[in-house]
This record gives structure tokens, C-alpha cells and sequence, in this order.
């Protein structure tokens, strides 16, 4: 084969490449424009179908508001407690408590404030005479016994090789526990010292009104 007749072949091979390379680039981007509607409809799809596996709640709350009761209050909290319970609480521990039991230790972390309401004063709770003010204020009671639900905890709990434990158990030891918190305050002499604060921070309070004296009555 003579030189000429060989860069010929060459150069023909070089046109022919080209142009397969050309045709080839070609078809492949019209064929991604073709398909690209429809990879577009597929994942509009995949994601309609996730929304409806796994749909997000949607909040819409009534634009209507009833207020069921409005009432003024008075109260003057006087002392706060802040207690400490552990409560046991246990279902099933009979003979078979291996099998079906169910025991829980609940740390419980509370508060209990209490003090005097004021709005149940009546005008014959206050007597002035010369200039002393005589006062009779309500009984102390205790306005709140509750949970600090950040701080009380499940410390630990055995349940039996053949159940998973009543899912009601914590919130009966929960229930349990602010009944306990209220207990141990009152044991503690709460509402004495709610007694004892509140007349001395009323009278306090009358005395710079200008009375002489301001004396508490039971």
C-alpha cells in the first residue's frame, strides 16, 4: 500500500470516528431531553407517595374561642415545698410474679405550695376599732401538689418473662406520687407555716396603711 493511499485510510477513519462520536453525543442528549419529562413525573410521584406513607400532620386550630370562665383571684401563696418520693408501684407479684409481675421504683420530684385565699374574706373579717384593725383571714390550703416532670424519673423496673408490663403502671405511680407530695407537706406542718407567713406579711402590708396596729384573730 503506497503512503498516499495509507493517510487516505487514515484520515478517513478519523472522519469516520468523528462522526460516530457525533451521532452518538447526539442521540444521547435528545434522548435525556425525551426522558427528562418523565423523570420529573417519577419523582413528583415518589414524593406524593412519601407523603402518603409518612404525612405530616396538619395543625388547624378553630378560629372560634369560648371562654368558659373567667374568676378573679386573690390568693396569697405564702410558702412553697419542694419534696423528694420514691414510689413503688407493682401489679401481679403473687406466686406467679416471675411470669406475669410488673414492679417499678418511681423517683418523684414535686412541689406543694400553699397559703390563704383572700378572695374568701368576708367584710366581718375585718373590724377596726380606735385605730387598731383586727383581721380574720381564711384557712390555709394548699393551691398546688404536682409532678416536676423534668426531674422525676423511672430509677427501675422488673417485669415478668411473659409480659412486657401494664402501660398504665407509670401513670398510676405518677398519680400516686403527687397524692405522696401532698402528704409529706401537710405531715411536715405546711399549713402552719402558710398560717404564720400570711399574717405576717398582712400584717406587714396593713401596717403602712397607717393603722396603730393591726392584730390577727383566729
Amino acid at each position: 500500500m503506497s503512503k498516499p493511499t495509507a493517510f487516505l485510510l487514515l484520515v478517513l477513519m478519523a472522519i469516520l470516528l468523528g462522526a460516530g462520536y457525533y451521532i452518538y453525543n447526539d442521540f444521547t442528549q435528545r434522548t435525556d431531553a425525551a426522558l427528562q419529562p418523565f423523570e420529573q413525573a417519577n419523582s413528583a410521584l415518589q414524593t406524593q407517595v412519601a407523603d402518603l406513607m409518612h404525612p405530616t400532620p396538619t395543625i388547624i386550630p378553630d378560629p372560634a374561642t369560648y371562654i368558659e370562665e373567667i374568676r378573679a383571684l386573690a390568693r396569697l401563696e405564702s410558702i412553697q415545698y419542694s419534696v423528694e418520693k420514691v414510689i413503688t408501684a407493682e401489679i401481679g407479684q403473687g406466686a406467679f410474679g416471675f411470669l406475669f409481675g410488673d414492679r417499678m421504683l418511681f423517683v418523684a420530684h414535686g412541689i406543694a405550695i400553699a397559703g390563704v385565699d383572700l378572695a374568701k374574706m368576708n367584710p366581718q373579717d375585718m373590724q377596726l376599732q380606735g385605730n387598731t384593725l383586727y383581721v380574720r383571714l381564711p384557712e390555709p390550703e394548699i393551691f398546688i401538689a404536682t409532678l416536676d416532670n423534668q426531674k422525676s424519673y423511672v430509677y427501675d423496673r422488673e417485669t415478668g418473662v411473659l409480659t412486657h408490663g401494664d402501660i398504665n403502671l407509670e401513670a398510676t405511680a405518677r398519680q400516686a406520687a403527687e397524692e405522696e407530695i401532698k402528704k409529706a407537706a401537710v405531715e411536715d406542718g405546711i399549713l402552719e407555716l402558710a398560717r404564720q407567713n400570711a399574717e405576717a406579711f398582712m400584717q406587714q402590708f396593713l401596717g403602712t396603711l397607717g393603722y396603730d396596729q393591726v392584730v390577727i384573730v383566729h
